[in-house]
């Protein structure tokens, strides 16, 4: 490891523990040469998810797609940006689990769909109406009711 202050290649492991989420491992280290310390974290290699699309391309599974899709569905919502990238790892986490290596879109429109009914009906409605395409009012209508009849029975 390569101090990022001196540059030198010899460094001591002060101290290692596991990540708050288990995922990592978090290293503090100190210089031989310079004395001053810096953190690295072990991450296990990534296989990296890939997703069909509905027209049968594939293209590399994007955090960072996900987590907008979210955002624009939540705008002007009271939903904090924590539990926007709770949720969007919570769905990745999920995903990488139970595919090993293609995940179909619509698979990760249906989980989406899935935790935004349960955070905000709004964003729900909205994140719905562009991920079912709807082409008029009635199948609006239709989704809106469906929604409200599931809430009534909790």
């Amino acid at each position: 490891m390569k101090c990022p202050f001196c540059a030198h290649q010899e460094d001591r492991v002060v101290d290692s523990r596991a990540s708050a989420e288990g995922v990592a491992i978090r290293r503090r280290r100190e210089c031989l040469a310079c004395g001053k310390r810096f953190t690295t974290y072990e991450h296990l290699e990534d296989q990296r998810l890939m997703v069909i699309k509905k027209d049968g391309r594939r293209e590399p599974f994007d955090h960072q797609k996900l987590l907008h899709g979210l955002v624009k569905a939540c705008e002007k919502r009271p939903i904090s940006m924590e539990q926007l990238e709770r949720v969007a790892d919570e769905i990745e986490r999920d995903l990488s689990r139970t595919f090993d290596s293609e995940v179909p879109s619509r698979e990760i429109g249906e989980r989406v769909m899935k935790r935004l009914h349960e955070l905000d009906p709004v964003a729900y409605v909205r994140f719905a109406s562009v991920y079912r395409e709807f082409k008029d009012a009635e199948q609006f209508m239709r989704e809106l009711k469906e929604m409200l009849a599931k809430q009534k029975h909790r």
